[in-house]
């Protein structure tokens, strides 16, 4: 079997990886190889290159639309966990977002949905206020310095990433954190835009009730590990990372433990469905039992 990420050099989808690394899939009986995040992980997904696939629902409807024909099998860390830096020389201030008025900020596809509705639920304007969103370098490098790179290239003032992304720009001193959405920075409704989630397809939940079990056990597994043992995360890294974000990894998983809990709730889905429907993802409301592998509940206890 094959897993990948959407995002391979994240804190957040790390879980799924270190659930491959650290030997919990195979704990469970499964032998699963994790395979670098593809230049289309939605179409590897749908195309069965993938059995399993760590993303956020988002990405889930680019793979099939309006939420027909996958399950999340269970969150792999809690809450929505993008970052918006800005360069430091502008001196931001944490929570301030008129920073971003008259500024490029590096944002594109789903994610750039997902800013653009954080500022406008903060009452900005993209027009009005002269925010322009832009695409990320091309070519990117690697994808934990692409906000890092769109700064140091002049091709945006700021950017919105994961936690390594923000983590890396501000180690270098080029950017500063003005949001961290799930520790309630900006608009309260923005936390729970989307949230990480081990997802399959209604297909292989159907036929391989008991490898999808398998799975969800092995996501826990590696969850408490993590929250336990972070440094765990730094063999990891070294593994899949380049070497200086592999030094980093560590640093976020412990700073992130907290979040790394399995559990989907109904009102995370009824929050991740509002913002698909607002965003022009969905044409009507999911449910949860459309969204989720109920039956794999019970098994989300840390």
């Amino acid at each position: 079997m094959k897993l990948t990420v959407s995002d391979s050099v994240s804190p957040s989808y790390f879980v799924a990886i270190a659930a491959v690394e650290l030997g919990h899939f195979r704990a469970q009986g499964l032998d699963v190889e994790f395979v670098p995040t593809p230049t289309d992980s939605a179409t590897a997904f749908h195309d069965g290159e993938v059995e399993f696939l760590g993303a956020s629902p988002y990405t889930g409807l680019s793979a099939f639309p309006e939420w027909r024909g996958a399950k999340a099998l269970c969150a792999l860390s809690q809450h929505t966990y993008w970052f918006l830096a800005m360069r430091a020389d502008l001196a931001p201030k944490r929570g301030d977002l008129s920073i971003v008025k008259g500024r490029r900020i590096s944002a594109s596809g789903r994610p750039g949905l997902l800013l653009k509705r954080v500022l406008e639920d903060a009452g900005l304007d993209l027009e009005r206020d002269g925010i322009q969103l832009v695409r990320a370098p091309n070519p990117p490098g690697t994808w934990a310095r692409l906000g890092a790179d769109a700064i140091e290239q002049g091709l945006a003032d700021g950017f919105w990433g994961n936690g390594m992304r923000a983590e890396y720009a501000v180690r270098r001193g080029l950017a500063t954190v003005v949001l961290d959405i799930r520790r309630g920075d900006g608009p309260p409704a923005a936390r729970d835009y989307t949230f990480p989630a081990l997802l399959a397809t209604d297909r292989f939940v159907e036929h391989h009730p008991e490898a999808a079990a398998a799975a969800v056990r092995a996501i826990v597994a590696t969850q408490r590990q993590l929250r336990a043992e972070p440094a765990q995360a730094t063999k990891v890294g070294r593994v899949w990372f380049p070497p200086e974000e592999a030094e980093i990894i560590a640093d976020l998983i412990a700073r992130d433990a907290e979040f790394y809990d399995p559990a989907i709730s109904r009102a995370a889905v009824d929050a991740a469905s509002r913002f698909a429907l607002e965003a022009g993802l969905l044409s009507q409301p999911v449910e949860y039992e459309t969204l989720v592998a109920t039956q794999l509940a019970p098994l989300w206890q840390i």
